[in-house]
């Protein structure tokens, strides 16, 4: 019987330990077994916490035979990206410049979250100190793909979407500066939710830019995003039922987001939005003039504040840190501080024109990566190739972060080619409901 566990969602384990068909403490062990059995396991996690673990799942399983669980997902074992601050675990980011850190107190989130009833499997790794959407890591780990073995799995939580996608956890918990959510979500054809800013608490994250960091889950159901999502904050889960794309307005982005597609990508989308409209909603095509001059200045804003972040960590041992990675940081060292507030003031006006044209619509809709998965070897050899798969896999993702709002992204009929929903600021909640239909639509 255990070996369907690892086929179902979050969502269905928790209903069968609620109806006392699945023991947690019998769930935790039979995932352990899993990973290490799993030729991969070494590659997705960075460390396990075992101990933990089972103590939580012990007490979930007393509560369950009492008829007291804390919520539909009590029991339910995940995974955590290793930025999240665990208790007596190492958390590194991936990075030997934070070898051996061991953080005294979970993150917010973890211990929300372990206060809903999660059980923490492990950490996953990740790209260096979160700063890559390719998931390439030669200084720690690179996961692998679920589609292809040798390619890159996304980054920068890319551990996090290996352990989903290849059965490893039921679902995780990862963080999205950039698209390191949607990224490795949709090359691992797994829906990834990017909240908005400041909607979960980042205390106890290892930041990367605190101005764009998010958290979210990576998992195979929308179901599983909208209770882990009420996990994450104490709250309660948004009812997904009766969710319709019946008279929804949904926008394609023309402006950037479809330049330089390649061809499974554009395959992909273009399926989709067809299925989308076979299912009642209407699919309008726009263009953002403010969406290309905000993406000119990611450089200053992403870079500027990343290293003033970890400028002194870095310069203390520079040799650590993966070149590419470290040449990224350094690049924001270039700016001057007067540029850095001119493009934040210009940022914020571009949101506001970019809120009113959308304002309209239910949803914004663009394929969440123009590329698939880079071949990890020619990356290493390719410096040129590195760069450029680097920068075109985050730029549609990124589009989410710079416009502030919220972002879902649903696989499609291609595989490792995801369609991303943008929705405004702290509106996960409607978000989330077009998602379980056009979820359905896509098949």
């Amino acid at each position: 019987m255990s070996g369907t566990w690892f086929h179902m969602t979050a969502a269905e384990l928790g209903r069968e330990i609620g109806k006392g068909r699945i023991n947690p403490v019998e769930l935790a062990e039979a995932f352990f077994e899993r990973i290490a059995e799993h030729s991969l396991s070494p590659r997705i996690y960075a460390r396990l916490t075992e101990t933990r673990a089972r103590g939580e799942a012990v007490a979930a399983a007393a509560r369950a035979a009492s008829g007291f669980r804390k919520g539909p997902l009590d029991g339910v074992p995940v995974s955590w990206k290793d930025l999240f601050d665990t208790a007596g675990t190492a958390t590194e980011a991936g990075s030997a410049l934070l070898a051996g850190r061991v953080p005294e107190a979970d993150a917010e989130v973890l211990e929300t979250a372990t206060l809903s009833g999660l059980v923490c499997l492990g950490k996953t790794h990740m790209s260096e100190l979160a700063f890559s959407g390719l998931g390439l890591n030669p200084v720690t780990a690179t996961p692998p793909c679920l589609n292809d073995e040798a390619a890159v799995s996304g980054g920068s939580s890319s551990g996090a979407a290996a352990s989903v996608a290849f059965g490893l956890a039921p679902a995780a918990i990862g963080s999205d500066t950039g698209g390191s959510v949607r990224i490795p979500a949709a090359w691992n054809d797994l829906i990834g939710l990017k909240t908005s800013h400041g909607r979960l608490s980042l205390r106890g994250t290892v930041p990367l830019c605190g101005e764009f960091d998010t958290l979210g889950p990576l998992a195979h159901s929308v179901e599983d995003c909208a209770l882990l999502l009420a996990a994450l904050e104490g709250g309660r889960p948004v009812d997904l039922t009766g969710a319709d794309l019946s008279g929804t307005r949904l926008a394609v982005l023309e402006t950037v987001a479809l330049d330089d597609l390649r061809a499974r990508p554009a395959r992909g989308f273009e399926d989709a939005c067809t299925r989308l409209a076979r299912a009642g909603a209407r699919i309008e095509r726009i263009s953002a003039p403010e969406i290309a001059e905000a993406m000119a200045l990611t450089g200053i804003l992403y870079t500027a504040e990343a290293y003033g972040i970890w400028r002194e960590t870095i310069e203390a041992a520079p040799e650590k840190m993966f070149p590419p990675i470290l040449e990224r940081f350094r690049a924001g060292g270039t700016f001057l501080a007067a540029d850095y507030v001119a493009a934040w003031r210009r940022l914020r006006d571009l949101r506001g024109v970019w809120a009113a044209r959308v304002a309209g619509f239910d949803a914004v809709l663009l394929p969440t990566s123009p590329i698939l998965p880079p071949d990890a070897a020619r990356l290493m050899r390719d410096g040129d190739y590195y760069v450029t798969e680097n920068l075109l896999a985050l730029r549609n993702t990124r589009i989410g972060n710079l416009t502030g709002g919220c972002a879902l992204t649903l696989p499609t009929s291609e595989p490792s080619c995801g369609i991303s929903l943008m929705a405004p600021p702290m509106g996960e909640e409607r978000l989330l409901r077009l998602g379980a239909a056009a979820d359905r639509a896509l098949g």
